[in-house]
């Protein structure tokens, strides 16, 4: 009997001690509620000695993007949260971009330099807020998992409130081009025209796993971990769908490009991204420049590459 309860009482700790694990590893991977969030001012800019050269512009851009003209929107997700978005329209019936931020970013602060890409390249802006984000509901971040279902609900939303004749490019950064990668293997409207995606990685896993690895912990350990804590406490898969999937099966063109200093999201996972795409593709990678910042490190190749690779869909 004494045996009984002495393995009783193993399972019993082993149990609550990979449940612990797996709610802590939500709480810090996944779990992003508002309190917590920066929110949309210049207060936001991100930090690292990667940022300091360009933060003057990054604040310039911030500020200038406060001052233009735009439409409040929203939708409803799938699963009932309100998701909050900004349009800038350059000229009635242009292309639109719908861009999507990074990893615990916010519209404003990762996406105002893209209005003003956008209006180079003659075309109109949707900036959008991911759930858990900026001025959108929900508190769970899922790595692209529900974000891509976020992306093919504005997609559909621009086609019905905005332009039914609209040509619309799928646009993301880190997160945000995983989110958009990933909604590439959606049923889209036929209005979406291709997909620009700006140091993406290649999955949930892959980009997990390469974090807790600089942070010199055991990424194969933990990361089973975290999948669980995905499921219990966020509700999702984290390995359910991903950006290297979806590109073997979408037939949208796509451009990657990804910067080679980048430390975060290495240029190989846009290259994986690139191989595993069979659609009309692009691979462009920015000499020195770091995680999210090849548009402002070379502003002339990156709008000549967009602006080429569109042209005969647009």
């Amino acid at each position: 009997m004494t045996v009984l309860w002495i393995v009783l009482g193993t399972v019993i700790f082993l149990l609550l001690a990979a449940l612990i694990t797996a709610y802590v590893c939500f709480f810090r991977i996944f779990y992003y509620p508002s309190g917590r969030r920066k929110g949309g001012s210049l207060k936001a800019l991100p930090y690292g000695d990667i940022f300091a050269p360009y933060k003057e512009e990054m604040a310039d851009w911030i500020q200038r993007a406060s001052e233009l003209p735009c439409k409040e929107v929203s939708v409803t997700s799938f699963d009932g949260l309100t998701l909050r978005g900004r349009y800038f329209e350059y000229a009635p019936g242009a292309p639109i971009e719908l861009l999507m931020h990074g990893y615990k970013g916010n519209s404003v602060r990762d996406l105002s330099g893209g209005i003003f890409r956008c209006f180079a390249l003659g075309r109109n802006a949707l900036l959008v807020d991911h759930r858990s984000a900026g001025n959108s509901e929900g508190n769970v971040i899922t790595f692209g998992v529900n974000e891509s279902r976020d992306c093919q609900t504005w997609a559909n939303f621009i086609v019905r409130e905005i332009d039914p004749g609209a040509r619309i490019i799928l646009t993301g950064i880190s997160m945000g081009a995983a989110t958009v990668l990933t909604a590439a293997g959606y049923d889209l409207p036929k209005n979406v025209v291709g997909v620009l995606a700006d140091c993406g990685y290649t999955s949930s896993e892959a980009i997990i796993k390469k974090v807790i690895r600089d942070m010199k912990l055991p990424a194969d350990l933990l990361y089973p971990f975290a999948r669980l804590g995905a499921k219990i406490f966020g509700g999702f898969d984290p390995n359910e769908r991903s950006a290297v999937d979806s590109m073997k099966k979408s037939t949208l063109p796509v451009i990657f490009i990804h910067g080679d200093a980048d430390n975060f999201v290495p240029a190989e996972m846009s290259k994986e991204n690139y191989d595993a795409c069979n659609a009309p593709k692009r691979l462009v990678i920015i000499p020195g420049a770091g995680h999210g910042l090849c548009f402002p490190a070379d502003r002339e190749r990156y709008l000549k590459e967009v602006g080429e690779f569109f042209e005969p869909y647009l």
